[in-house]
């Protein structure tokens, strides 16, 4: 079961384009014939075209259930549309692979760096993992405190 909610109320623009026309039509009479006839001319092309254009549909939450979209309008579900739907999801997806190879690679430039400390250090590698190596560690950091 879909649910819509859909606005019957003017918008805004509609509102303010009913004003202008009222206040332009309040001083009509004034004009020399000429221009009148132009700026009726005009005025039936622009509501021409206003008919011909699609009106572009509002926004709309439509909810099933707990799950819930929103539904901008205006698509025609064509295979365009689509693809182009599709381009933001591709390029999250390449932004985290991409991430996620850098992030590998900064964990690799890490060890490389211990490994490297570690086998440039005074002592042999099997120090460092002799249990009496902590105690050493240990001592040597209360004798400097």
């Amino acid at each position: 079961m879909k649910h819509s909610t859909t606005h019957s109320t003017p918008s805004l623009q509609d509102r303010y384009g009913r004003a202008v026309a009222a206040r332009l039509s309040e001083s009509v009479e004034a004009l020399p014939y000429d221009i009148s006839e132009r700026l009726r001319a005009a005025r039936e092309q622009a509501l021409d075209l206003r008919r011909s254009l699609k009106p572009a549909t509002q926004p709309q939450v439509l909810s099933q259930g707990a799950a819930a979209a929103l539904s901008l309008g205006g698509g025609d579900g064509s295979l365009w549309h689509r693809l182009a739907g599709l381009i933001p999801l591709l390029l999250l997806i390449a932004g985290l692979v991409a991430v996620s190879a850098l992030d590998d690679e900064f964990v690799a430039q890490d060890l490389a760096e211990i490994d490297t400390a570690i086998l440039a250090d005074d002592l042999p590698p099997a120090a460092y993992t002799d249990p009496g190596f902590v105690q050493f560690l240990k001592s040597r950091l209360e004798s400097a405190q």
